[in-house]
């Protein structure tokens, strides 16, 4: 059996996430229900017991009869029960069989979605083909004690912790409207300092739902210096894991980099949640760079981040690519081609 669910049949879809073998937060209806690039659905193939589930965005491609599905922003992919890797290769072929009408049946042109680098989704992604490594992302390991999480920091990172703690500076956990005001405050002017698209800024109202949602547990922690707030954070703990969702810093404070506190009091918090795991995420564009290797200071627990680039009808496809001009022998690093002038960002290069 197959159904697509949409985002206003809020119980059914909490109900199969909340259902699967495992999930993080960017599965959620709610994480879906800020998303307006477009229509979100969870398609759901269901056999007895079993089930697959896929959230994604359904967008309509402009000037064409076509559409198109992407992922939200961070890592999503599909869902199942049993888990992934308990799956049997029928279960897994059947998915396939009915995903793949439903793309035809709703002239979908392009897939693309994000990989939960935790979760064993490719086992079933191979199905199809077009899965790309996209490169590698950062997690601390809370199950080890945290001596030996912390002997596992650069040398240069956890001085700088040190140093931080006697200066006095000091996190306090708020979801005060104030607080969340003040965190908007710095994280917009994060943003515009690193030139980021408008994709990323967000009204208030988003802050309150994302820090209100029943369906995951989610923090804002700002960093004091003295009574002057100076960097913040919005972090979700989802089954198991930590995940570092929005953060920000005063430009006059960079130098001082008070995230590396966050970094590790947020992993004290974690530990007390009974979380596995606080992911960091990668770089710029999930390249080895710089982002990449401020994160890799405080671990060397590397994952392999990976997306998924499915071409549904090639013909379509090829035809949007040359309406926008642009070669398809162009080695661009971004899916789906037709769209790259529009959705391109500064934080990843695939949409």
């Amino acid at each position: 059996m197959t159904q697509i669910i949409t985002i206003h049949q809020k119980q059914e879809w909490v109900s199969y996430i909340r259902r699967s073998a495992e999930h993080d937060f960017y599965h959620t209806w709610h994480y879906h229900s800020l998303d307006t690039s477009g229509d979100p659905i969870l398609f759901v193939y269901e056999e007895a017991e079993k089930f697959i589930a896929f959230p994604m965005i359904k967008r309509k491609i402009d000037n064409s009869q076509y559409s198109d599905l992407t992922s939200v922003y961070g890592y999503p992919g599909p869902v199942s029960n049993p888990g992934f890797e308990n799956m049997d290769d029928d279960l897994m072929e059947n998915f396939k069989r009915e995903f793949l009408s439903f793309l035809k049946n709703g002239r979908i042109v392009s897939v693309f979605s994000r990989l939960h680098p935790f979760m064993k989704q490719q086992s079933l992604i191979d199905k199809f083909g077009g899965v790309f490594e996209n490169g590698r992302t950062v997690a601390i390991d809370l199950t080890v004690p945290i001596e030996v999480q912390r002997s596992k920091y650069r040398e240069t990172v956890y001085a700088s912790i040190k140093q931080l703690w006697r200066k006095g500076y000091h996190i306090k956990e708020s979801k005060t409207i104030e607080d969340i005001r003040v965190f908007i405050d710095i994280y917009t002017e994060n943003m515009k300092r690193i030139g980021a698209t408008d994709y990323y800024l967000f009204n208030e109202q988003y802050f309150i739902d994302l820090l209100q949602s029943t369906e995951f547990d989610s923090r804002l922690l700002i960093v004091y210096a003295g009574n002057l707030p100076i960097c913040g954070t919005i972090i979700t703990c989802t089954s198991d894991i930590v995940e570092g969702h929005l953060i920000g810093t005063r430009t006059e404070y960079l130098k001082e980099s008070p995230t590396k506190l966050l970094v590790d009091e947020i992993s004290v918090i974690g530990r007390k949640l009974g979380m596995k795991y606080y992911h960091l995420g990668g770089g710029l564009g999930f390249k080895d760079d710089s982002l990449f290797k401020w994160k890799s200071g405080f671990s060397n627990l590397f994952l392999n981040y990976n997306s998924w680039r499915y071409v549904v009808d090639q013909a379509a496809y090829n035809s949007l690519v040359e309406e926008k001009g642009i070669d398809l022998n162009d080695n661009i690093d971004f899916f789906p081609l037709y769209r790259s002038e529009a959705s391109k960002s500064i934080i990843n290069s695939v949409n």
